[in-house]
């Protein structure tokens, strides 16, 4: 993992093909937890191409230097993002 939250990423490959593309981030909050919501897609071996754009949610505790994940919550799609958004914004005017 990183020791800065700055660079974490869920970005990942195996043999020089990237599997998980990070699109974006945005950190919600640092210190000794962290939270950051991505935008990424997965890869698609049997299409070969990267699928729809997805969101998570990750915590990570900082522990000896270096921060760990903890807990994580995937938004499967851009529908399901947009029901958790309308329900945060009525919560906060209300």
């Amino acid at each position: 993992m990183s020791s800065d939250v700055n660079d974490i990423t869920i970005q990942y490959e195996e043999d020089g093909q990237v599997l998980v593309k990070e699109l974006d981030k945005d950190i919600l909050t640092k210190g000794a937890w962290a939270t950051i919501i991505f935008r990424y897609q997965n890869w698609s071996r049997a299409k070969n191409e990267f699928g729809k754009e997805m969101f998570t949610i990750r915590r990570y505790q900082k522990r000896n230097g270096e921060y760990l994940p903890k807990s994580k919550f995937n938004i499967s799609s851009a529908e399901q993002a947009k029901k958790i958004i309308a329900t945060l914004e009525k919560w906060v005017n209300e």
